[in-house]
């Protein structure tokens, strides 16, 4: 019998604090959570990190660990866990915690050791029991004292379990943490055990509902005792966790399912569909959207099977013995094809039949299968386009417009197949050309790989060629099913040029554009502006910024004073080589020609741009990627991207007809407007030209830089930008990752990019366009005036089409009508949610994921009371 008896509480070190020993544990995620702000614990790190060592003999009685000095040969040294420094003390115990093997069905898989976060706002003898109960099981441990700490070392180390202190709220609300951390996709096979105050026995037991409501998988009675503290965590190793690590093995097995050239077909013992792969896609003509959830009866089936044979397999199969023979299936085309069929009954809990799993391939020793199979590989060699031999399958042929390109009168069809390797005068003549497209490269690569694929191969690489030969390869293609309302308006008003339908009714563009500055007083310098303009400028700096209180106590001219002291911080001045006077001029000749009216498009958006630039030039991988020219560009495109808009969207000019959609044939109209403007405005004035002084190459690569990063933020090439960023940025940069683990692999990434000056462009067209569309990210209650603002902007557009008799591009956004909470909620769905994980993949900003997170949960709740308007804080203030 082993008897685990609880350690001796360790003794304070020096300045009060405890020290302790565990290991560091590993892995990453991507956050979508708010946690409270505390000042508990100041004293104590935010996040301790142990390293594993031998607990003290019961008969030792308490010992205080002293700090080794420097120069010892154990030496106390500093880790950083999470970003927050940490003491750790290593021990001359043996390494705890060794990989474990676990066997399902066939595969065997290993276990690293287990890693638990405790999160306690205090040290206490609960807290001491859990984490000497870790290094008792040998489990790899850290402990968190704050909410923010908290989430950024699970973003860091995404531990199997964690422990919530849920006996006081005065520190943090453990249920808040708790929804942020099941917020995140990987927390899904994470078990969060709550730590509960111990009922009297004339206490009623509460109920466990809220806990799980919450998110938390079980809940512990307050209990110090290591013994206590060691069986829940061995329990819930052996039970939650090590379920949880077998689900996540099944990742696997689909993913060699999917990849699979059979044709794989799951039912339930019902012989209800659950799986198919895109193997049995294509060979059935379905999309699997199509047949899971069906059950097999309400499938077409084929008449050339005899009358008794799907008897015969019920019976069979039934019994738990395996079937296989051959079965006519009918496609979605209607055509019957002969299969090979193998379908194994699969026995699960009980011993009962679960499962049933098909595998089925062509069987061709069916006429229609040889002539299918014929058809596709011959007719890249044949220009026999007889009726009679392909007439029945002609459905069925995918492949003939995805052939290679043959010169009819060069070979006839007779002597074609004794030549399959042969290259036919017109291909060979686009093969020798000497400039050659991308895209052709890549088809020609497509069609030579055909001639010697198996079938299900070639009908792949057909599907790869018909989805290269659209124009839009990075625009999603919305169901027509089902839609949202909201999001559908929310697309077809952003990201297209409207219906086209020209009318009389054109709108008119500001024509008093303010092409001088000098009948504006100007503003004092950055370092003379007025004391409470001073001070709120201290802060800007920092996410939480309120931009609606410097537009207030500037008298809506925000853009100036950011603007100075923002550019001062980067240097702008100095690089482009013009005085502080000058720069001025211009900031104030730029928010002149922002129109006050709008209630969105305006001055103050653009200075919350540039303020999100900022601070996005900022994160040290964004910044050890760009150059100055980079981030002068940046800084620079901010703060013009909007100038002159009109609060209309491209899809209302060019619906209008309007002389600037004219201008630029309907194609990124305001964009195209922001930047001519901006530059026609700059160098028109010697007084407010802040190119003026920089050589001309130097201003031509910093011009290009300014046009490509306006022309990124109109949103018809969103998701074509977004795709880029992630193929070319994050996933390189994560294999990276994956592959290198010395401590300068994080630099090594980022001089990878700066040699590519394609990935600088991408990076910059990505910071901008999360910086245009930052609102969703910022604090609760901007992100409510902003969503108020663009609303009502939205509602004038809706409201002046109708006036006009001009297509209603958006016909949610009715101010009579429209759900504001709905119309967030889509907008983060379809445009925010994939862009700022990419984004924060790259430049880390846990801040903006907190607030996304929370902000969501907001306008869901709202959305489940049925509001359908928000009450600005503005108004409040009224």
């Amino acid at each position: 019998m082993l008897l685990l008896l609880p350690p001796p509480p360790a003794a304070p070190g020096p300045c009060g604090r405890r020290r302790f020993t565990t290991t560091i544990s590993q892995g990453t995620t991507t956050l979508h959570g708010l946690f409270i702000k505390t000042d508990a614990a100041d004293s104590i790190p935010s996040v301790l990190a142990y390293q594993s060592r031998q607990q003290p003999p019961p008969s030792a009685g308490p010992r205080r660990k002293e700090r080794r000095e420097p120069g010892a040969s154990a030496r106390a040294r500093a880790t950083r866990c999470c970003g927050v420094e940490a003491e750790t003390q290593t021990s001359n115990a043996s390494a705890k915690g060794s990989a474990t093997e676990v066997q399902i069905g066939p595969m065997r898989l290993t276990q690293d050791p287990i890693q638990v976060l405790l999160i306690f706002a205090k040290e206490d003898s609960q807290s001491d029991g859990f984490w000497w109960a870790c290094d008792r099981a040998g489990y790899r441990c850290n402990i968190a004292r704050t909410p923010e700490s908290a989430l950024e070392c699970f973003l860091d180390k995404h531990q199997e379990i964690i422990v919530i202190d849920h006996r006081n709220s005065r520190y943090f609300d453990a249920e808040d943490i708790c929804r942020s951390i099941r917020a995140t996709k990987p927390s899904e096979h994470t078990v969060i055990l709550a730590v509960v105050p111990r009922t009297s026995a004339d206490e009623e037991e509460t109920s466990v509902l809220p806990l799980l409501n919450a998110g938390f998988d079980r809940q512990f009675k307050e209990n110090s005792s290591i013994t206590a503290c060691y069986n829940e965590l061995v329990q819930i190793e052996h039970g939650e966790v090590r379920s949880q690590f077998k689900l996540r093995a099944c990742n696997a097995v689909f993913t060699a399912l999917d990849h699979c050239q059979e044709a794989i077909e799951i039912t339930s013992e019902d012989h209800v569909i659950q799986y198919v792969n895109p193997a049995f896609e294509r060979m059935m003509g379905y999309h699997k959207g199509e047949l899971i959830g069906k059950e097999l009866t309400e499938l077409p089936k084929s008449d050339k099977n005899c009358a008794d044979l799907l008897d015969n397999i019920n019976t069979f199969i039934k019994k738990g013995k395996e079937w296989q023979g051959v079965y006519y299936a009918r496609t979605k085309t209607g055509d019957s094809i002969q299969q090979h069929v193998k379908i194994t009954p699969v026995i699960g809990q009980g011993g009962k039949i679960r499962h049933f799993v098909s595998l089925k391939r062509l069987h061709c020793t069916n006429e229609n299968n040889k002539q299918l199979y014929k058809s596709h590989r011959d007719e890249k060699y044949t220009g026999d386009n007889s009726q009679s031999e392909s007439h029945s399958f002609k459905c069925k042929n995918r492949r003939k417009d995805s052939t290679d390109v043959k010169s009819i009168t060069s070979q006839s069809s007779d002597a074609a197949p004794s030549l399959p390797t042969r290259r036919y005068s017109s291909m060979a003549r686009i093969h020798s050309m000497t400039i050659e497209a991308p895209i052709t490269k890549v088809i020609n690569i497509i069609n030579a790989a055909q001639e010697n694929s198996p079938i299900t191969v070639a009908e792949a690489l057909d599907r790869v060629l018909e989805i290269l030969r659209t124009t839009e390869l990075y625009s999603p293609q919305l169901g027509t099913k089902d839609e949202d309302p909201h999001t559908s308006d929310l697309v077809g008003g952003l990201m297209t040029d409207g219906l086209r339908r020209l009318s009389g009714n054109e709108y008119v563009f500001s024509k008093n554009v303010n092409l001088s500055h000098s009948h504006l007083s100007m503003p004092n310098t950055i370092n003379d502006v007025p004391p409470c303009i001073a001070q709120l400028l201290d802060n800007e700096e920092s996410w939480d910024f309120n931009i609606f209180e410097l537009e207030a106590i500037t008298n809506k001219r925000p853009l100036v004073y950011l603007g100075l002291k923002i550019f001062a911080r980067f240097g702008v001045s100095e690089f482009l080589n013009c005085s502080e006077g000058v720069l001025r001029a211009w900031l104030q000749m730029i928010e002149a020609n922002y129109h006050s009216s709008n209630s969105y498009h305006n001055s103050t958006h653009a200075a919350d741009v540039l303020h999100a630039t900022a601070f996005f030039l900022r994160k040290e991988r964004v910044k050890g990627s760009l150059d100055h020219l980079d981030e002068v560009a940046a800084l620079i495109a901010a703060t013009i991207h909007d100038v002159d808009h009109p609060g209309r969207t491209n899809s209302f000019l060019c619906n209008a007809g309007s002389e600037l959609a004219v201008l630029y044939n309907d194609t990124a109209v305001l964009e195209s407007h922001h930047t001519a403007l901006a530059f026609q405005l700059t160098i028109k004035d010697s007084k407010c030209n802040i190119f003026k002084n920089i050589d001309r190459n130097r201003y031509r690569t910093l011009r290009q830089a300014i046009i490509d990063m306006v022309l990124a933020t109109e949103m018809t090439k969103h998701f074509e930008h977004v795709n880029k960023f992630v193929n070319s940025i994050n996933k390189p940069m994560a294999s990276e990752e994956t592959s290198s683990h010395s401590e300068g692999s994080d630099c090594e990434c980022t001089a990878n990019i700066k040699n590519f000056p394609d990935n600088q462009t991408l990076i910059k067209r990505m910071m901008i366009k999360c910086a245009d569309v930052a609102n969703p990210c910022r604090p609760l209650e901007l992100c409510i005036e902003w969503a108020g603002r663009i609303s009502e902007e939205y509602f004038a557009q809706t409201d002046e089409e109708k006036r006009q008799g001009l297509p209603v591009v958006m016909p949610v956004f009715d101010r009579n009508t429209c759900s504001i909470p709905k119309s967030q909620i889509s907008f983060i769905d379809y445009f925010i949610t994939d862009m700022f994980d990419a984004w924060d993949a790259f430049a880390h900003l846990p801040v903006l994921m907190q607030h996304l997170a929370n902000n969501y949960k907001h306008w869901k709740t709202l959305d489940e009371l049925k509001c359908k308007s928000v009450r600005l804080p503005s108004e409040n203030n009224n």
